[in-house]
């Protein structure tokens, strides 16, 4: 049987992955998806011409419940893994750097928010 928190992970994977077909559809290359570091996780990194895009998914019960999940603590996290990120990956130091949000609701289109924070 699976439990609530099982179905949650599940569920979360699912909306990362559609969120990365959307992106794709849209002309987005997805460089990186759920890229671990000791300071934080993206959940997906992606390229769309010039700019740099470090995406949070978040997956609830409408749009607002997902924009609202989104803490200042857990962009700060955000942020720091990007900057770990671009250490690691110095050939897109000079793009455009941009942090989204991807919300997913049941029976709804990704909604993509670009500039969602800024540092």
């Amino acid at each position: 049987m699976i439990n609530r928190r099982q179905r949650a992970w599940r569920y979360g994977q699912f909306a990362e992955t559609m969120c990365a077909l959307s992106l794709q559809l849209r002309g987005y290359r997805v460089l990186a998806r759920r890229y671990k570091t000791p300071l934080g996780e993206i959940d997906i990194v992606a390229r769309h011409g010039r700019v740099l895009a470090f995406i949070e998914v978040k997956a609830r019960q409408n749009f607002k419940e997902a924009v609202e999940s989104i803490s200042p603590r857990q962009r700060d996290r955000i942020v720091r893994a990007a900057e770990l990120y671009l250490q690691r990956n110095a050939q897109f130091a000079q793009l455009h750097l941009r942090f989204d949000a991807m919300l997913i609701a049941p029976w709804r289109i990704p909604r993509h928010i670009r500039d969602a924070w800024r540092t």
